[in-house]
């Protein structure tokens, strides 16, 4: 096969010098496969294959579980510290957990190169990470429909809540009122005064997706949130 441009999503010990990985690349979408020896003291591979890293990967196998054969960088990892490794941390975690193995994500893979991109910038997270949630909802045929269940137009004056069996939305209480949602359904996702509800609309998708399991990920960003407020108090 062709060198795959690849990112690392999730990495574990398996027996007692191999990882078990699960990867983001552009042509395959998710795959899981084992690194071999990646966790011998003084592997180069090992080096390599870490998150936020731009790879190329071969593998073999015909199974769901492949076995790593090349790794080669193709460019500079992502420097996250702080807020921004937990944005990054986020993403990885929810590719891995919702991405079905094998199904081809080009999209997806482009929104998350640009958000890692993005991520050392406070100002760009929020829409970067926006984008990324609205392609993998697209991808998984699961993206919010700007509209009522039987796809009756949004009131600008009523307010409504996401109904997770339709996609669409239903009149509610304390919701998002239809004129905001008519803003982000034209695209208007980086406008001042949207980052809320922007999110809420994404959380709302998802979590028809997620189940009851909830992400660490978001467990370790309100931790954070909490230690600010606490210095700040």
């Amino acid at each position: 096969m062709q060198p795959q441009p690849a990112f690392l999503l999730h990495k574990r010990p398996y027996r007692e010098t191999s990882a078990l990985v699960e990867l983001l690349t552009l042509e395959h979408g998710r795959v899981r496969a084992v690194a071999q020896g990646i966790q011998r003291p003084g592997s180069r591979a090992r080096a390599r294959l870490q998150p936020f890293a731009p790879l190329y990967l071969t593998w073999q196998g015909e199974g769901e579980l492949k076995r790593l054969r090349l790794m080669e960088s193709r460019g500079a990892t992502a420097l996250l510290a702080g807020e921004g490794l937990l944005c990054g941390l986020y993403a990885n975690e929810l590719l891995a957990r919702l991405l079905p193995v094998e199904l081809p994500v080009d999209e997806v893979f482009a929104y998350y190169a640009a958000t890692l991109e993005a991520l050392p910038r406070p100002d760009a997270r929020a829409l970067a990470l926006r984008r990324l949630e609205l392609a993998l909802l697209e991808a998984l045929g699961a993206e919010p429909r700007f509209c009522g269940p039987s796809g009756q137009a949004l009131d600008p004056q009523q307010r409504y809540v996401f109904e997770a069996a339709s996609r669409a939305f239903v009149p509610g209480r304390p919701g998002i009122d239809g004129r905001t949602l008519r803003l982000l359904a034209a695209d208007g996702w980086g406008a001042p005064g949207l980052a809320g509800p922007a999110k809420a609309v994404t959380r709302a998708a998802l979590a028809a997706l997620l189940g009851s399991r909830p992400l660490r990920s978001r467990e370790m960003m309100r931790q954070l949130a909490e230690r600010r407020r606490a210095r700040q108090a």
